[in-house]
Order: C-alpha cells, then structure tokens, then sequence
C-alpha cells in the first residue's frame, strides 16, 4: 500500500512539471494531477482488496457447504492477516468436524451390527405411526424378512399378526403377550417406551420371543421342585420317625399324657406336609377339560358368589365352551391376585366379549401392576413375588387355558393396575390340546 502511494504520488509530481513547462499553466496542472491521484488510488485500492473479496466470498460459500452437512470444502490462504486467521480457524473447524463425523459414522456402523444380531424385534416409528428403523429380527417376524421402513407400522405392518399381538402394540404398554400360530404357544415380552427426537415424538417397540426361554426355565424350575420336595420331605419325615420312637417309649411306659401330646404334633407335621405335598401335585396332575357350553350370565353370577368383582358383559346372553370348574378356578386366582396387589374391589372388574371366534375375558384391577421382571416371568410355575406366594396361581390358570386351546396375556394399565386377558375358542378343544403334562 505504502509503496503503491509513493508510486502514484511521483507520477502525479511528473505530471503536473509536464503541464506546467507546456500550458504554463498550475491551474490546469493541479485539476489533472488530482484527477490522476484519485485514479491511482482508486485503482491501487481495487487491487489490494480483490483478494480479500475472493476469501470473503470463499467463506460464504463454505458457510453454505456446512448448513448441508458437507465437510470437504477448505479455503486456501496465503496471507497473514486477520482474514487469513479467519480463513485458518474455519479449516481447523471443518477438519474437527469431519473426523467426528468419521467416529460418529463408525460408532452407527457398528450399533446398527448389533442391533441387526440382537434375538429383540426393535421397531422406531415417528409421530405419525411411520416405521423409521427395524433390524432384522423385526423384519423377519413381521414381513418375512422384507424391509418395511417408510410403512405405517401399527395400521399396515402388523395387520397380519395374531389379534393379541395387534392389540398389545397397539395399547404401546409393556406386557406378556401369548398368541397362538401354526398350532403352536408362543409367548412374547413387549416393551414400549415414547421419547422426543429432533423435537418430534417418537415410540419405540421391543418384542421378546419367551418360548424357548421359558421353556428352558420350566425345566430349571422342575429340577428346583423336585430337590424342595425331597428337602421337605426329609426335614419332615426325619422329626417324625423320631417324634414317633419317642411315642413308643412313652408307651412303654404307660406315660399316655406325653405319648397323645407327641401323636398330636406328629399329626400337625404330618398335616403341613399334606398340604405342602398337594399345593404341587394338584398343579402336576391337572386333569383335561370337560368341555360344555357356559350360559357367561349364569356362570359369572355364581362366581361373584364365591369372588367379589365388577362383572361388565359387552352383549347379554353370551355362551361359550369350556370347563366351568376350571374356568372358574382361573378366575378366582386372578381375583385374589388383584386383591393381593391392594387393589379395591371395586375397581376389579371383569369384562366379556366375542372376538375371533372366541371369547374374550379381562380381568382389570388398579393394584401395584408388574415390573418388567415380574411381567417376563408370571406364567412360570412356582415364581411369585409374594413372601409367601406359591407361584401356582398364574401358572395354573396358563395351564388351563392353553388346555382349552387358548391364551392369556398379561400387561400393564395405563393409569395403573395389571389387566390379564384370556381367550378362549368356542369351538370343542383340539384333541391335542386337551392332553395336559406336568
């Protein structure tokens, strides 16, 4: 800059000597000399900004480049001044966050193998029930192993799947969903959660196939019984062989006072482990059902009888077919269950309705409701979360109803509470459904 102005100012000097040797004249010399100066400067001024315009220029463009989330674009900077400290701190941000965007990548690449590997069904959906993710578990249970993102998850997506399943998802609570397909019990755990993303809600769906687990489980929890069983059986029977030595003794004796007080505590014993023994082998020796028709009008005025509850049929003079003892077992465990969660009475209420052929039963209640824990494990024979539960009620009754050829589920209320749902065929019971093994 300097040394253009000295440039411009000893040509305007030459200048105006020129003019004023020719015309003689320092008005005109000045007026020109001054025109000439402008000009120079004018000119010097264009040029030593022109770069400047050009990495300005880069800038916004660069700037632009950034708001579409593309990384590559760096300026070259040959100067050191403070647009060229601005051009070098936007290179270092571009680098900075083009290497993230390179972890960030591989971080997705990798969550997306695990998730793609996991035994879960996870769905994503938007606002607007429209599928956003779903890994390959998911796609297999739901379409055949077709990809379904973009579809609407719950009216279009799962509109093949069992009705229990459709009415699980479609409640969006976690729950133990039984359905029935080919023939055979498949139990399921659902999870669904609701969160914002990007300022938009969105819902997620975890299914659990339990089949085989349970399976495996029941098998663990056999080997468990048999070693309580035979526990019990030696603490027991060890006190009364020799609580009844003693009574011989005694006998002997002629003490009859102390032989009836030792008959009287092995009677007590003895009446324990009767109980004891025959809380599992009623379980184990569940016989098939008698099936008939059921008047559900006749049949639940009875059992109100027997189990205070709230009885809401959708239609009168509804008939069914089933075991009514069994049933009606069925029914009052889950009552009592909902009276053991603190639930009122009267906010127990059981509702009936045909759906699918069948018939439908609710039992609702607002008691404590099930962790996700208790909810996976419910209909496992002898698990409870009570100190002194059994673990027979729900079993029992998963075993009743599947002899009928049906299924139950359970889940979470909404505003709390657990409602468990039964369906049962209206039709006679398979013949290979009604053969019962412990």
């Amino acid at each position: 800059m300097i040394l253009g102005s000295t440039l411009v100012m000893a040509l305007t000097m030459g200048v105006v000597l020129i003019i004023v040797r020719w015309t003689d004249s320092w008005t005109l010399a000045i007026s020109v000399s001054t025109l000439l100066s402008l000009l120079g400067f004018w000119l010097i001024t264009r040029w030593l900004f022109a770069a400047d315009d050009t990495r300005i220029q880069a800038l916004i463009d660069s700037a632009d480049s950034l708001r579409d989330a593309d990384f590559s674009f760096t300026i070259a900077n040959r100067r050191d001044d403070e647009i060229g400290a601005l051009v070098n701190a936007y290179n270092s941000m571009v680098s900075t966050l083009r290497t993230e965007r390179q972890n960030l990548h591989q971080r997705e690449l990798m969550l997306d193998t695990v998730i793609q590997a996991s035994p879960l069904a996870l769905v994503l959906t938007n606002e607007n029930d429209h599928v956003i993710y779903a890994n390959g578990t998911a796609r297999q249970l739901f379409a055949n192993g077709k990809r379904f993102a973009g579809r609407k998850f719950l009216q279009e997506v799962v509109g093949d799947q069992p009705v229990e399943l459709r009415e699980a998802l479609a409640v969006g609570q976690d729950a133990m969903v039984s359905v029935t397909a080919a023939k055979e019990q498949e139990r399921y755990h659902l999870s669904c959660s609701e969160f914002t993303l990007n300022a938009r809600n969105h819902r997620l769906f975890l299914l659990k196939r339990l089949t085989q687990e349970l399976n495996r489980q029941e098998v663990a929890t056999w080997k468990k019984v048999i070693r309580l069983i035979g526990h019990e059986l030696n603490n027991s029977l060890a006190p009364i062989s020799s609580m009844a030595h003693s009574a011989k003794l005694l006998s002997s004796r002629g003490d009859s006072v102390r032989v009836e007080e030792v008959l009287e505590t092995i009677a007590q014993r003895s009446q324990r482990l009767k109980e004891f023994i025959e809380s599992y082998s009623k379980f184990a020796k569940l016989p098939s059902p008698q099936i008939q028709t059921i008047d559900w009008d006749v049949f639940f005025s009875s059992l109100k009888g027997l189990q205070p509850f709230q009885y809401e049929p959708l239609s009168n003079g509804l008939t069914g077919a089933g075991d009514p003892k069994q049933l009606e077992q069925v029914l009052i465990n889950l009552c009592k269950n909902a009276v053991e969660s603190e639930s009122a009475v009267d906010d127990i209420v059981v509702t009936l309705q045909m759906r699918d052929q069948g018939t439908e039963i609710v039992v609702a209640d607002r008691g404590k409701g099930m962790s996700d824990e208790a909810l996976a494990s419910a209909l496992l024979p002898f698990y409870s979360t009570k100190r002194e539960g059994s673990g027979l009620g729900l079993s029992l009754a998963r075993e009743i109803v599947d002899a009928h050829a049906g299924n139950i589920s359970l889940r979470n209320r909404t505003r709390g509470g657990l409602g468990v749902r039964i369906w049962l065929p209206n039709t006679r019971v398979r013949a290979e459904a009604t053969k019962v093994s412990p």
